[in-house]
C-alpha cells in the first residue's frame, strides 16, 4: 500500500520548489527527457497534476533533497 502521507511523494510544484528550481521544471523534464526519470518515479493525474518521488527528483537532478529550503 502507498502511503499518501510520505515525505517521499512531492507535488511537481513542491519538488521544483525544494530543489531550487522553476515552477515548470518537473513537467518540462517529463516531457523533454522521459528516459531520464526512473519507471514508477513520477505519475500525472487529470493531465494537470504531477507527483514525483523524492527518488526521481535526486535521479534526475543529481543532488540529494535539499531538506533544510522551505
Amino acid at each position: 500500500m502507498i502511503d499518501l502521507h510520505s515525505s517521499e511523494l512531492l507535488g511537481a510544484g513542491e519538488a521544483a520548489r525544494l530543489w531550487g528550481k522553476n515552477k515548470d521544471y518537473v513537467r518540462n523534464s517529463i516531457r523533454q527527457s522521459p528516459g531520464k526519470w526512473p519507471a514508477g518515479s513520477w505519475r500525472k493525474f487529470d493531465d494537470r497534476q504531477i507527483i514525483v518521488t523524492v527518488a526521481g527528483m535526486e535521479a534526475v537532478t543529481g543532488e540529494k533533497i535539499p531538506r533544510d529550503k522551505s
